[in-house]
């Protein structure tokens, strides 16, 4: 109620005291009281390599490069490979999308790629038990580099003189440079783990020879086996796997092509395919079933394919090849209309009746999936839909045998694999060990997610605020607090420029766009001492904490009030019950 003036304009009297009033104990009047906690941010819970993203763009955004490396180190073992061909589920969760436009997390990633880390990784207390880990794909070197964290003694196996699998033989040196990828595997192999290449397991040495005397075996020989268009016609000469053309091409090796190249399929091996062609001197043209809007592959690739004038034939299949002379001499194709979605959740495409034409083509490049080679896995392993069994913990259904990456049931992308190994390094772990992964990993998961931290399983939590399981959403962010910032783009190459060549056709931020846009993070569910809650307190009862991102609080003296918690950009505070 609003007090009344007195005739002379002045306020009737009222009580006033000097004197200190902390005696006075108000704190006792609550019935809700503020916590400062850490919840997870969106985009690390949906990481599937498990890093801490907000974790890593506070540091980057700090300046401190080194340890923001140091910081994706603890989880991923490719900084400089994921901040380049990564398909950033990350970004697509971020909340800055709800003002204006998703942090460039791998465009952060990428830039503090280039350092050293504060923090090198080092292997751990050395355990006696023994790991072979068979391929060196993401999913292979990641398993092998957490495995020696963790102390285990490891040996990777390698049927290629190559180490990276599908990074090394599969993408471009204009997506990902040898230098880039060989810096990552050099800090990998520092570790002290163990090499065999050019050899064949299952061919040149046997299973049984493999797991005499080693404790566990993790698989990872990835999808390499050729999946073909089931045409007719399609044995002749000039059609040849996507993959197999660029495992030529990348090796050093001549891959002749015609003039005219029809590139079958929409994912990332046909864009690469296509843009290769094209650099190599010949005129791609992709063929896909479907629209652009289906298309698995990248989007970014999608774009810069169209930006370097590669053909695109949407809405069409081939139906057969047209043959002279042994050599293939065309496509005959229908065109599509798209039904009902199938069990991909895509729209099935049917053909139009009527409707087909024949495709000039000289060479035909096929990219519509790869298969794992099942003649070369162990007898008596269990096989399902064409992959490797395995459980949400990469166990297979042999003893001693874990399996993941490209010849599992993941996605394959570089990503998932890289999380798959992590997952099943800890699961070797927890099973030589003989404790239950479940029990152990549980209070490591990141949100709701499958991905879990490693540096929680190693570290433990050393400070901070308290964690809590839930995942800071859209509407939980006080967007009053944020000015609109547009996302910086990184540069790029001319397309008349890169289609010259193989130089990296992305350029990357410099120190001052990194520094930019690492600021524009919400930093969702992490307190960074912004002092909105200090600020709006009526009772002073908020001071800044030693230990960064927690605040304290004056139990004595707080009402409860809540205003702290309403007022917070980033929803880092709760108001729990007393009890």
């Amino acid at each position: 109620m609003q007090r009344k003036s007195g005739p002379d304009g002045a306020l009737p009297p009222g009580s006033i005291t000097f004197s200190d009033m902390s005696w006075n104990r108000t704190g006792s009047w609550r019935y809700l009281k503020p916590k400062f906690v850490r919840k997870f941010s969106p985009c690390s819970e949906s990481c599937p390599a498990g890093n801490d993203v907000e974790g890593f763009l506070f540091l980057a955004g700090e300046g401190r490069y080194e340890e923001a490396l140091a910081k994706i180190l603890q989880e991923s073992p490719f900084p400089g490979v994921c901040g380049r061909v990564c398909c950033h589920p990350c970004e697509s969760a971020c909340n800055r999308r709800i003002s204006d436009d998703a942090v460039s997390i791998q465009g952060i990633e990428r830039f503090v790629s280039q350092f050293e880390p504060s923090r090198p990784p080092q292997p751990g207390e050395p355990r006696e038990e023994k790991v072979a880990v068979v391929g060196s794909g993401p999913a292979g070197l990641s398993c092998a580099y957490h495995l020696r964290r963790l102390g285990y003694s490891v040996t990777v196996f390698e049927k290629e003189d190559v180490l990276g699998g599908m990074l090394c033989l599969g993408i471009p040196r204009y997506r990902l440079p040898r230098r880039v990828l060989n810096r990552d595997i050099d800090r990998i192999l520092a570790l002290g783990i163990g090499l065999e290449t050019g050899r064949r397991v299952g061919k040149d040495m046997s299973w049984d020879e493999l797991l005499a005397g080693r404790d566990a075996v993790f698989l990872a020989i990835g999808a390499h086996a050729h999946v073909g268009l089931k045409i007719e016609g399609e044995s002749c000469q000039g059609i040849m796997p996507g993959t197999g053309f660029l495992k030529k091409v990348n090796l050093g090796l001549p891959a002749a092509l015609g003039r005219r190249v029809a590139v079958i399929g929409g994912g990332n091996t046909a864009m690469d395919c296509a843009r290769v062609a094209l650099r190599l001197g010949s005129r791609p043209v992709v063929v896909y079933r479907r629209t652009r809007e289906e298309m698995p592959a990248i989007e970014a690739e999608v774009q810069e394919a169209l930006e370097e004038g590669i053909e695109f034939e949407w809405l069409t299949s081939p139906v057969r090849a047209l043959v002279d002379d042994g050599r293939v001499a065309g496509l005959q194709c229908t065109r599509n209309r798209l039904a009902d979605p199938d069990d991909s959740g895509r729209r099935r495409p049917e053909p139009v009746e009527a409707s087909e034409f024949v495709l000039d083509a000289d060479t035909v490049i096929t990219a519509v999936g790869e298969a794992v080679d099942l003649a070369v896995l162990p007898h008596g392993l269990k096989v399902e839909k064409g992959v490797v069994w395995i459980d949400s913990w990469g166990r297979t259904s042999m003893e001693r045998i874990w399996a993941g990456g490209d010849s599992g049931p993941d996605q394959r992308m570089v990503v998932h694999a890289i999380g798959a190994g992590k997952k099943a390094a800890l699961s070797i772990h927890a099973t030589l060990r003989g404790n239950d992964i479940e029990g152990i990993a549980e209070p490591l998961r990141i949100g709701s997610s499958g991905s879990f931290s490693m540096e929680r399983y190693l570290q433990g939590e050393q400070g901070g605020a308290v964690p809590v399981r839930e995942v800071v959403r859209p509407e939980q962010i006080n967007l009053d607090y944020f000015e609109h910032v547009p996302r910086i783009v990184q540069p790029r190459r001319a397309p008349s420029d890169r289609v010259q060549g193989f130089e990296e056709v992305n350029g990357g931020y410099d120190k001052n766009d990194a520094d930019l846009e690492a600021k524009r993070c919400f930093h969702c569910g992490t307190c960074d001492l912004c002092g909105n809650c200090w600020r709006f307190c009526p009772d002073l009862c908020i001071r800044s904490g030693d230990v960064p991102g927690m605040n304290l609080l004056d139990d004595f003296h707080c009402k409860g009030c809540g205003i702290c918690a309403e007022e917070c950009p980033r929803s880092a505070i709760v108001m729990e019950r007393e009890l």
